[in-house]
């Protein structure tokens, strides 16, 4: 473990340095999944839940949440995003519905933080659009699957 970048001597919250570091494109991936009934899938897959198009709501308001990602999280560094993606598996055997957000850009820190944002706000949205369904929708896994450019190189997630 090394030093705590967010902290200054006297232990105050900053926002850290970055503009000695070198561009680097930057790729973040980010999965998160939600546990819902039949009902809820069936009337996602068919499309007929009563507040419109579910999965395609979920993609916009996640690309959204992306952008503004630095507005909501402590001394997060604003980002110009130069593409983002938000992608769904649905998995109708398990009741579950998997969102997957990835972010790139070309800068000096990464959007690990950008890409989590993304799924989060995704499948909130899906549970806000389902909830008049059933409001016992589990919202499970949400994590970094992999991460490519920087300082600490790639990173993929591995199941402990």
């Amino acid at each position: 473990m090394g030093e705590f970048t967010h902290f200054d001597a006297d232990g105050n919250a900053v926002m850290v340095d970055v503009s000695e570091k070198e561009d680097t494109k930057r790729i973040a991936r980010a999965v998160g999944r939600i546990r819902v009934n039949e009902e809820v899938m069936n009337a996602v897959q068919a499309q007929t839940v009563k507040k419109g198009d579910v999965l395609g709501t979920a993609r916009i308001a996640g690309i959204m949440a992306v952008k503004r990602t630095a507005e909501l999280i402590p001394l997060c560094h604003v980002l110009p995003i130069h593409k983002c993606s938000v992608d769904f598996s649905l998995r109708p055997g398990e009741n579950e519905i998997l969102a997957y957000c990835t972010v790139k850009t070309e800068g000096k820190t990464g959007v690990e933080m950008e890409a989590l944002t993304g799924v989060s706000t995704a499948l909130l949205t899906i549970y806000d659009m389902c909830k008049a369904i059933d409001k016992r929708m589990v919202i499970l896994e949400i994590h970094l699957e992999e991460k490519y450019g920087g300082k600490s190189g790639e990173f993929h997630f591995e199941k402990r």
